[in-house]
């Protein structure tokens, strides 16, 4: 009795994070603190009953949302995309995402399940020719050494450590600002079809909703939080990835640069990280690997049937 009345809630549980999911932006810290505060559960309630309807115009934009959001509408988006939902009650939810301060409502995964043994890959949208090699060759090198590689999925670096990683065989993650059935950027869906073999596509947002400016922010502590250290490989003295940087080392993970010419605006991102001692030199995988301290195994289990 005790066991089927734990499965109700939890399922009541999923199914009140499925609607937060919906509704909520990715990253909100106050949204965060109330779920914290009262569980999924009990805050779809407090929303729908107009408890928070005078904080702001979000407020009750959000409990309208709510109020007319289908369950079963919302399952069959996520079935139609092929991908599954996960929360902190699944067995393949991503211990290390407890870490951030504001972690996600839930996550959109199209792939395989997210491995413990992470290690991101990040850098500038418009690399040199000796960024692109070395993202690559960093990412084929983690990968011979059976470690996964997340990146954002974006062009550039983000690009070359994801093909990197799939040319050494390994299974590499993209963190999207959209959700997984929008191919954005569009010029890399054969590396997005590619990557869901032995990696996955992974995603705070339903399946068909579009890319945002702010949610390739937020969606950079994700990057952080599921890798056991960040590289920036190249990076502008003002780029997104330093903001990964910066969210990695809040939440004490390892946060390492590699150098370049100093003459090269590419490499000011870098060198201004190691300046301010917020990241360590790297200049090889081996490096690198001193920095992490690897751990066997996943932090992942096998979904049961009712996981989508």
């Amino acid at each position: 009795m005790a066991e089927i009345e734990k499965q109700i809630n939890e399922d009541l549980d999923i199914q009140a994070r499925l609607k937060l999911f919906n509704v909520i932006e990715p990253g909100s810290i106050p949204w965060s603190v109330e779920l914290k505060r009262y569980g999924a559960v009990e805050l779809v309630e407090r929303i729908t009953d107009g408890a928070y309807e005078q904080v702001n115009r979000v407020s009750g934009e959000i409990r309208q949302a709510l109020i007319g959001a289908s369950v079963q509408e919302l399952w069959e988006e996520i079935e139609a995309a092929d991908a599954r939902f996960i929360t902190p009650a699944s067995k393949c939810w991503p211990t290390a995402l407890h870490d951030l301060r504001n972690p996600p409502i839930g996550l959109v995964i199209k792939g395989a399940n997210l491995q413990a043994q992470c290690v991101s890959i990040v850098g500038t949208r418009k690399p040199t020719l000796y960024g692109a090699r070395v993202a690559s060759e960093f990412a084929s090198g983690f990968a011979d050494r059976n470690w996964a590689v997340v990146s954002g999925g974006a062009y550039g670096i983000d690009t070359h450590a994801h093909r990197g990683c799939l040319a050494a065989e390994g299974s590499t993650f993209a963190v999207l600002a959209s959700g997984v059935s929008v191919s954005y950027p569009a010029g890399n869906s054969k590396i997005f079809s590619e990557l869901q073999e032995s990696g996955a596509l992974v995603s705070e947002v339903m399946p068909k909703v579009g890319a945002r400016a702010e949610r390739f922010l937020t969606r950079n502590r994700l990057i952080a939080a599921l890798s056991r250290g960040t590289i920036v490989v190249e990076a502008a003295f003002r780029s997104g990835s330093l903001r990964t940087a910066r969210d990695a080392a809040e939440i004490m993970r390892p946060v390492m640069a590699v150098p370049g010419p100093i003459t090269s605006p590419t490499s000011d991102g870098c060198h201004r990280l190691i300046g301010e001692r917020l990241a360590e030199i790297v200049s090889s995988v081996p490096d690198a690997l001193e920095l992490m301290v690897p751990i066997s195994g996943q932090i992942t289990g096998t979904l049961s049937d009712d996981e989508i």
